[in-house]
């Protein structure tokens, strides 16, 4: 091989020649020599470093000539190449060859391959069609295993058609109805197995499998030896077990009847699941056997499960029900023919939570890891529905025996593991779990079973003297392989004594039936599974096994999903390769070599490296490290100075160890002697931005002559060879804040050492960097949480990878493990928690996200944000509770007082102390204290109040870490008005035993304006009486009050100051008397008032305009008015006063104001305003125009119609209607008569004018009185007289009957020759041209707003119309002729005619 060496300069072009026709072929085989070497026993590692020390023994290698330097350096390396080149040609050439030939060789290799496959494969398919008989491909194979452990027999069958194997036991046919759960035999993809659960001495027999098909037999034997430890007490032989009854339990004949059916069930309450059945024959000692299964887990008898088989039926009872419980229940119960089974599913509900919102508790918790002092927890979260989120666990342990229970933890945990310290060794102990979110905390979980805190060296005794078993593997951790298998990593057990192997089972995600992944013990802890459906999600445990028999199984690991690691294939499951390999140091016979971290870390995080090493003359590479060395430095020994040497470096994680790098350039061993340090290394950046980066390096590994005391740097544009240095000192610190940059431009770097010797060489050129802020980058935010008070800092990532991590540093100098601070991840985002936050954690902190493209950020904790943090930390730690209400009193019926504080939020462990005059106050006599913490209030009620209670009133509150308290002091006068509030409800509470009024004696106004006192009675009977009074006079109403409604009112019509006074309700009955007052007056009457003007200016319509003969007035009409109502008048804005000249008044109906003899001033608007003390109604009219001139017309008109009928004539007084007289005797008609000027006379007789003679006189004195005097009247007197008193103005009509009768005639009744009348007789004088309007109604009505007119005339006021008697006509009279007889008989002496009415009136009629 010596001199098959190549030189140095032509390894380029070998290398790459090696890397098409070898790698990808050599690659796989290398790794896993690779890393079974590294992963060997301690034996296989002491051979290898006897083989590493023999080929350290072989001679030095001789420096070649071309490798030896002269001072003419250049001139003999060329001689030396052209020397060499042909000698390197025939060696490329005979590589070349040589390739190809392996490369033939390969090609005929895999076609002759490929031939064979499906030769095979038809031959397969020919043979299945064949009958064959059965054949043991896989034999059964003999077993000696340690008693209560398990035995599993496997063998392999072959034939056609497909065979059946039976299984027997010394000849006798294995059945497994004979011993329920003690055999169990399976037959998967043509394995077929018996299984023989928890073996005893007893099983100890020759075991053999019969294969039976159409075409014959075949059997397999295999003898089963079953040991018992030494000292397990061997003298208990089976021999003396007494004999059971000779019917087995698996022979009786059972039917099951009522089944259980889907069962629901609420946690802490219990259930029972019941089956009856019907046993033949039913023997009282010998019930059915009877098995119960929780989701195909057999459950045992406990006082969790209570089971009973007997009386016809099978019970299981769960008497305190968990989430746990709930499941798919099976009872299975053997019979003759087999087994009977029946499944339904149990629910279980979350219980009512403590607070409202609270999660449901956790379930499954479980105890691991056990040791003196420490014990790992972990469960299953609770499910939710429609409550918040969970933010985290509290753990608590209690010791075995004991009721009380200590929370572990202070904070919540969010994941479902917390490992719990403190324990003492040697003590039992239970655990439980409680969920928390922002509602509040949920119930506790079932508690655990009981574990007891030992070392691993004293539980491995134990479990030696007790069984032997292996403790159960530790964490199990999968990752993705391939797109059809998954990577299985788990931690050895504690106790590895006489470990065999591993057994790994699976399961899909969501099933419950695990799969075995091998047959055999695995002796390592990794395993690859193969053989998953892609897509799918699995998890999987391990199982330890030794000579005493199986482990418990371990924790499930998270769940997987089947698919490639990152998307091409098994190689990528690994790390990228290194690069940048440089040599940071050297002593002449080892380097110190130094390298970049891998691009990719594969999936999991790197946690190894393995350097090769060769010399540059040879093409064989040999290990370096044979132990994984950790960090990305290493130094590499045993070489020769002077020697060239290539270097490659592989990284490994989980999935195993990843592809080479690249050879680094050949390395010269020499050693550094220079008085200058060597280089910095391992340049990287951060919190790169547009125009800014921090620079990073480590410092140098040699440091020559004297310490480092700075570092300058140097940086150019990529592709430039101009290095600007940056600082124009040394800084001392190992990182740089880089400024001023072009956004978008990329830079190199380089450091260089500085000691009191010199400035060093220049380090390796850092990666090219770009000065370009990624989209989305956030920085770092200090806050303090707002639950936990902890001071925090925090960088929201704008991009991550499922394999990222957060990397926190304090002054560029990684935190790691440090009790100061903590840090978590949550998706995206990574929190800094200080622990106990002061001084000593000032300074510039960062954090970088691996496996990203550089996301960084950095922030500077300054002591004034650090203080403020403090304060509001302090704040929240030491919390105050929020108070909505203080201390607050009440008064309650029959006179209690409550005493009440509302806070904002209560937990349920709240608690609280009332405190008067500094004495606490409990619940107790009279006095009665509770919280409600859905409300928050906290309350306190006495039942009876007294001067004794007279104080101050202290509540104080402690809610977990927050306190506060609240006082309230009633003395003086504020205890003084609390004390007489509560005596009146005291009295009332006792008024209200008898008829009371539920509401006392109130108003209503109606909308007729009718004014209602009402009131609201209760508890009354139907002999109850009601009665209403006013100034102690009783008031009985039109309508009697119905008690038994509920209500009494006493209405009041047209309401005014004359209602005004006491108004009194009384209401007793047998149980007593209860009494309303209520005083109309001050501001009560003028509420009542405003009640009414709001109605009546609600229903008041537009002005009218009425004339009279005084002037114009203007009528508001309206429900109802009275003089008590604020009512104003205005003329042009201005406010009229009643005056001789402006009168105002009104009616029950209307409202006015007259203008009396208006005049042109008296134009204008005019308008009403009706204020009801809130809304002020108003109305208007312009009388101006044509209104004016028509109204005042009008007014002329009346004015004089009213003067005539003051100044015509008329009768005042004197003449009756009839007049009954006996003949012969004299009639005198007398009357007084009055007009201005004085009137005319005339008399009437039968509508003929009576002329004054002999016997009739007529006389007229002093323009006043008139008489017509009849001497000794005769029958032919009889008849209708009358009398016609007129002047210029009119006059008067006035008629008397006159009846005649005879001495001794029967008194004839009297006679009217007409109805009386009165009508005007229209003066001489010219009337106004204008026709006065007759109003529709007398009295006038009060019309709608939409009917009233605007304008409406009026009659003359002073007369009455009436119908009208004709007016006689005047005939002249016969001459000489006696007047015609009345036919109306002649009334006696003595009768008297009445007075006739004033208001009649007579036409005048025309003189002859």
């Amino acid at each position: 091989m010596a001199s098959k060496v190549t030189p140095w300069y032509k390894k380029k072009g070998v290398s790459q020649v090696k890397s098409d026709y070898a790698y990808h072929h050599t690659q796989c085989v290398r790794t896993k020599q690779q890393t079974a070497v590294r992963k060997s026993s301690s034996t296989s590692v002491s051979q290898v470093k006897a083989q590493a020390t023999q080929a350290m023994a072989e001679p030095a290698y001789t420096i070649p000539v071309f490798r030896q330097r002269t001072a003419d350096v250049g001139t003999e390396e060329y001689q030396r190449v052209s020397t060499n080149v042909e000698k390197g040609l025939n060696v490329i050439q005979e590589e070349l060859h040589r390739m190809r030939m392996v490369t033939k060789a390969r090609v005929d290799s895999l076609a002759i391959q490929r031939e064979v496959n499906e030769m095979m494969y038809r031959r397969r398919d020919s043979l299945e069609e064949i009958p064959r008989m059965p054949d043991f491909l896989v034999a059964l194979r003999p077993h000696t295993v340690w008693e209560k452990t398990p035995v599993k027999l496997f063998c392999t069958v072959e034939g056609t058609p497909r065979p059946v194997v039976k299984w027997y036991k010394g000849g006798v046919p294995v059945d497994p109805l004979s011993a329920p759960g003690k055999y169990k035999i399976e037959n998967k993809y043509g394995v077929h197995g018996l299984i023989i659960s928890r073996c005893a001495v007893s099983d100890t027999a020759e075991y053999s499998a019969v294969a039976i098909n159409p075409h014959g037999t075949a059997t397999s034997k295999a003898t089963v030896t079953v040991k018992r430890p030494a000292g397990s007490g061997e003298s208990c032989l089976l021999g003396f077990v007494p004999r059971l009854t000779e019917i087995h339990a698996s022979k009786l004949e059972v039917s099951l009847l009522d089944r259980f059916s889907v069962s629901f069930g609420v946690e802490g309450g219990s259930i029972s699941l019941v089956c009856t059945m019907v046993v033949v024959p039913d023997l009282p000692n010998l019930p059915p056997l009877a098995q119960w299964y929780r989701d195909d887990k057999l459950l045992t008898p406990s006082n969790l499960a209570g089971m009973s088989v007997g009386g016809g039926g099978a019970r299981l009872t769960l008497p305190h029900l968990a989430k746990d419980d709930e499941g798919l229940y099976t009872l299975r119960i053997f019979t003759k023919d087999g087994t009977a089974e029946h499944s339904a599913y149990l629910f279980v509900s979350d219980a009512a939570p403590s607070v409202a919102g609270a999660p449901g508790a956790p379930m499954s918790v479980k105890a691991y890891d056990v040791n003196a002092d420490y014990v790992l927890v972990s469960w299953k979260p609770p499910n939710t529905v429609n409550e918040a989120a969970i933010i985290g666990y509290f753990v608590d342990r209690c010791e075995a025996g004991s009721d009380t229970w200590v929370q572990c933890n202070d904070a919540p945990v969010k994941v479902c593991k917390y490992p719990v310290h403190g324990l003492k060794e040697g003590r039992s102990y239970h655990f439980r779990v409680r969920a928390v979110n922002k509602a509040g905390i949920s119930r506790a979980s079932r508690k655990s079973d009981k574990v007891t805190a030992l070392d691993a060296a004293e539980s491995e005794r134990l479990q030696g003297t007790e069984e032997g078993v292996p403790s159960a593997p530790g964490q199990v951790v999968a990752t993705r392989n391939t797109k059809s298998s998954v990577f299985v990593q788990w931690q050895p057990p504690k106790t590895l004594k006489n470990l065999m192997g591993y057994y790994i089972d699976g399961r899909i995600v969501g099933t419950k039936d695990w799969f075995p992944c091998n047959h055999k013990p695995f002796k390592h802890s990794r395993f690859v599974v193969h053989g998953l459906i892609p897509g799918e999600s699995y998890t999987f445990r391990v199982q330890a096994a030794n000579v005493f028999g199986l482990s418990d199984e371990s924790q499930e690991s998270s769940p997987i999903a089947v698919e490639p690691a990152l998307g091409k294939g098994v190689e990528y499951a690994t790390p990228s390769a290194p690069f940048g390999i440089t040599m940071v140091s050297c002593d002449g016979s080892s380097m110190t070599l130094a390298w970049r971290r891998p691009k990719h870390c594969g999936g999991s995080k790197i946690n190894a490296y393995y350097i090769d090493k060769r010399n540059a003359d040879t093409l064989t590479w040999k290990e370096v490290n044979l132990s994984a060395v950790t960090e990305r430095i290493c130094t590499v020994d045993n070489l020769t100075e002077g020697i060239f040497y290539e270097f490659k470096i592989q990284a490994a994680n989980m999935a195993g160890v990843g592809v080479p790098s690249a050879p680094s350039a050949p390395i010269k061993c020499e050693a550094w002697t220079m008085e200058e340090p060597g280089p910095a290394y391992d340049l990287s950046f951060s919190e790169v931005r547009g125009q800014s980066l921090v620079l990073l390096w480590k410092a140098p590994v040699y440091t020559g002559a004297a310490a480092v005391s700075g570092y300058l740097v140097d940086m150019a544009k990529k592709d430039s060879s101009e290095f600007v240095t940056l600082t124009q000192e040394a800084v001392s610190q190992r990182y740089l804040k880089v400024t001023s940059l072009e956004e978008g431009e990329t830079y190199v770097f380089r450091v260089r050492s500085v000691s009191a010797k010199g400035v060093g060489k220049p380090s390796r050129l850092s990666e090219p960097v770009c000065a370009k802020t990624l989209p989305g980058t956030q920085e770092i935010v200090a806050g303090v949480d707002e639950v936990t008070g902890d001071v925090f800092l925090s960088l929201e990532a704008c991009e991550v990878s499922e394999t990222s991590n957060f990397v926190w540093s304090k002054n560029y100098k990684a935190i790691g493990d440090c009790p100061r601070v903590a840090a978590t991840v949550k998706g995206r985002t990574s929190r800094l928690t200080f622990t106990n936050p002061d001084k000593d954690d000032l300074g510039r902190y960062s954090v970088a996200v691996t496996d990203t493209d550089g996301v960084s950020a950095s922030h500077t904790l300054t002591e004034d944000a650090l203080n403020t943090m403090l304060e509001l930390s302090y704040a929240i730690r030491h919390p105050v509770v929020p108070l909505k209400h203080g201390l607050n009193y009440e008064i309650l019926e029959k006179g209690h007082v409550r005493f009440w504080v509302q806070a904002v939020k209560l937990s349920p462990s709240v608690s609280y102390r009332f405190i008067v005059n500094d004495k606490e106050v409990k619940t107790g006599e009279g006095i009665k204290i509770s919280h409600d913490v859905a409300s928050g209030v906290i309350q306190m009620t006495v039942d009876l109040f007294t001067r004794a209670n007279e104080g101050t009133y202290t509540v104080q509150i402690h809610d977990g870490k927050a306190k506060t308290q609240s006082s309230l002091v009633l003395v003086g006068d504020a205890f003084k008005v609390a004390l007489k509030e509560a005596d009146f409800q005291r009295k009332e509470h006792i008024r209200k035993q008898g008829p009371h009024f539920s509401e006392y004696l109130y108003f209503t106004v109606t909308e007729d304006c009718t004014v209602m006192l009402a009131c609201k009675v209760a508890n009354v009977k139907k002999d109850t009486s009601f009665h209403w009074f006013k100034e102690d006079d009783e008031i009985v109403p039109e309508t009697p009050p119905n008690v038994v409604s509920g209500a009494c009112a006493l209405p009041i019509h047209l309401f005014s100051r004359k209602d005004q006074g006491v108004f009194k309700a009384v209401l007793s009955d047998d149980r007593g008397k209860d009494t309303s007052l209520f005083d109309i007056s001050g501001k009560v009457f003028d509420d009542i008032i405003n009640a009414l003007a709001h109605n009546a200016g609600a229903s008041a319509s537009e002005l009218v305009l009425q004339c009279t003969p005084e002037g114009i007035r203007l009528q508001c009409y309206m429900n109802y008015y009275t003089e008590e109502m604020k009512t104003v008048w205005k003329h042009k804005e201005s406010k009229i006063a009643s005056s001789e000249k402006m009168r105002i008044g009104g009616t029950a109906e209307m409202a006015w104001m007259q203008i009396c003899d208006p005049s042109d001033k008296e134009k204008g608007s005019y308008s009403i305003e009706i204020s009801d003390g809130v809304q002020t109604h108003t109305r208007a009219f312009d009388l101006s125009g044509q209104a004016y001139t028509d109204a005042y017309e009008e007014y002329l008109r009346l004015k004089a119609a009213a003067f005539a009928e003051k100044n015509r004539g008329r009768v005042l007084g004197g003449l009756p209607d009839v007049v009954t007289i006996m003949e012969d005797k004299s009639l005198s008609l007398t009357c007084t008569v009055w007009g201005q000027p004085t009137p005319e006379v005339s008399w009437f007789k039968n509508e003929q004018e009576v002329a004054s003679n002999e016997h009739t006189r007529v006389t007229f004195e002093g323009g006043k009185f008139s008489s017509l005097v009849i001497n000794k009247v005769t029958p032919d007197d009889s008849g209708k007289y009358s009398i016609n008193v007129r002047n210029k103005y009119g006059g008067e009509f006035v008629e008397i009957t006159v009846s005649v009768y005879r001495l001794g005639e029967k008194l004839p009744e009297p006679k009217l020759g007409q109805p009386k009348t009165a009508a005007a007789t229209p003066a001489t004088t010219p009337a106004p041209p204008k026709t006065p309007a007759t109003p529709s109604k007398t009295p006038t009505p009060t019309p709608s707003k939409s009917q009233t007119p605007a304008f409406m005339k009026s009659p003359t006021p002073a007369s009455t119309p009436v119908p009208k008697s004709p007016t006689p006509t005047p005939k002249s009279p016969p001459p000489k002729s006696p007047p015609p007889k009345s036919p109306t008989p002649t009334p006696s002496r003595g009768a008297k005619s009445p007075t006739p009415p004033r208001f009649m009136k007579s036409p005048t009629p025309p003189r002859k």
